[in-house]
């Protein structure tokens, strides 16, 4: 290890996030639910008056194309894809 750089040193070193055992412990689960409940309360009423404003055929298209980026970018940062 001594011959090596700092940067084939810290490949060795690192935390290998695909084993079970080192990814995140959540300590407080009544706090994460709580958050969930009030995000999802969040986004039905923004999902909500985003339908309502829409008048028009372009603007559906617009907000549609939205929605298929943000699950296109869901997908590609998702730590259960394959590279």
């Amino acid at each position: 290890m001594s011959n090596m750089t700092v940067n084939q040193r810290a490949q060795f070193e690192r935390v290998d996030l695909s084993v079970p055992t080192t990814g995140v412990h959540v300590r407080n689960r009544g706090a994460v639910i709580a958050y969930s409940v009030v995000a999802a309360l969040l986004v039905a009423a923004l999902g909500y008056a985003a339908v309502t404003l829409i008048d028009g055929w372009a603007r559906a298209i617009v907000l549609g194309f939205i929605l298929l980026t943000v699950v296109g970018a869901m997908i590609a940062v998702s730590p259960n894809r394959k590279a």
